[in-house]
């Protein structure tokens, strides 16, 4: 058992919690790197799509599971990245501008849609947000000049100083540039955790009434919430329109809304590592069904069989399952493990059970 003796301000907020740790994720990073060469380009490419879902999985994470606004319309911000960065590009203006400017002008889209539903909360806030990602699909086709609407658009190669990188044609400069821009928002997340800002994110999620007490400004820290969630999901949303080559109204759907908030339910609300683990499960479980699916068949003797909503149907059970028997998602339960056996044997079975901590005032509004 490891005991850390925090003794100063700067020993809470340390980006590490000691030196084991720190070995333990440069390993992870040094295996990260060394992928495309343990890999073959098909795994690869899926290992591409579980990082562009951990970025937009971080976005959401951010704003549900630190900020505590519940949101069912960031499909809409995904695609505000996607065909801002895709339309700067085909009028000249380089990537590595495009890019970032995608990111900030769907964080500024996502302030100016929460500044009218600042005042709602719970499920009235996740309302607001879900007629967002329904309208979002209208505008789509209405801006066809821009958006080519329901044919959409093609995203062209990214030329960054004449490197040309394609997704198809090069996947592993693809996979390196997804994973520099995961890397980047990680960093800028845990960062932000640690600052005041971040500190104020979850003073607003616990008691909005208490974190209005400590002087947190409730409607300027909401609204940053979003700005900055949006804009790490319109980042994911660009990288995506490269991932997808083409893609339409049809791409950003209400159905990519809800999966985010399955992703950052199933991997644990309220950890960046939740973020991460909703999206290899997201990201691996369609191919995990297929190939299950195409095994079974081959057993039986049935032949290409393709069953209707499948995909959907095992994503609402692992969704209940996980509401019903692990609330904290896969985090929650991998902490669970974890601490069993740094205190095995004086682990106590209801020692994470949950606490009525919240205010009464705020059970009541």
């Amino acid at each position: 058992m490891r005991f850390v003796f925090k003794r100063s301000y700067d020993a809470d907020i340390k980006l590490f919690k000691h030196r084991p740790q720190a070995l333990w994720y440069l390993a992870l990073f040094i295996f990260v790197l060394a992928l495309p060469w343990l890999v073959d380009e098909f795994f690869l490419g899926e290992a591409t799509n579980v990082l562009i879902w951990a970025i937009a999985g971080m976005g959401l994470m951010l704003l549900v599971g630190h900020a505590g606004q519940a949101s069912l319309g960031h499909a809409a911000f995904m695609a505000v990245g996607c065909y801002t960065n895709i339309i700067m590009i085909e009028r000249g203006v380089p990537f590595l501008i495009s890019f970032p400017l995608s990111g900030i002008i769907a964080g500024f889209v996502g302030v100016l849609v929460a500044l009218p539903v600042l005042r709602l909360h719970g499920i009235y806030l996740a309302i607001a947000t879900l007629a967002v990602s329904v309208l979002s699909d209208d505008f789509i086709v209405i801006l066809e000049p821009w958006t080519g609407g329901v044919t959409g658009l093609v995203a062209p190669n990214i030329d960054i100083f004449g490197l040309e990188i394609d997704r198809y044609g090069t996947p592993v400069e693809f996979y390196f540039l997804t994973l520099l821009v995961t890397l980047a928002v990680l960093v800028g997340y845990r960062n932000l955790l640690r600052a005041p800002l971040g500190r104020a994110f979850t003073a607003l999620r616990d008691s909005e009434i208490s974190a209005q007490a400590m002087g947190v400004n409730i409607r300027r820290t909401k609204a940053i919430a979003f700005g900055i969630s949006c804009g790490v999901t319109g980042l994911a949303g660009g990288l995506l329109g490269y991932y997808a080559t083409a893609f339409n109204n049809e791409t950003f759907n209400l159905v990519l809304s809800i999966q985010l908030l399955l992703m950052i339910v199933i991997g644990g609300l309220g950890s960046i590592h939740g973020a991460f683990f909703g999206a290899i499960v997201i990201g691996f479980l369609p191919q995990f069904i297929a190939i299950t699916r195409d095994g079974i068949s081959g057993v039986l003797g049935l032949g290409s069989v393709t069953i209707p909503g499948i995909e959907s149907g095992v994503f609402a059970v692992i969704l209940i399952s996980f509401i019903l028997f692990e609330p904290l998602g896969i985090y929650g339960r991998w902490i669970k493990i974890r601490t069993y056996f740094e205190l095995f044997p004086f682990y106590r079975k209801n020692m994470f059970k949950r606490q009525k901590s919240f205010l009464k005032t705020e059970r009541m509004r």
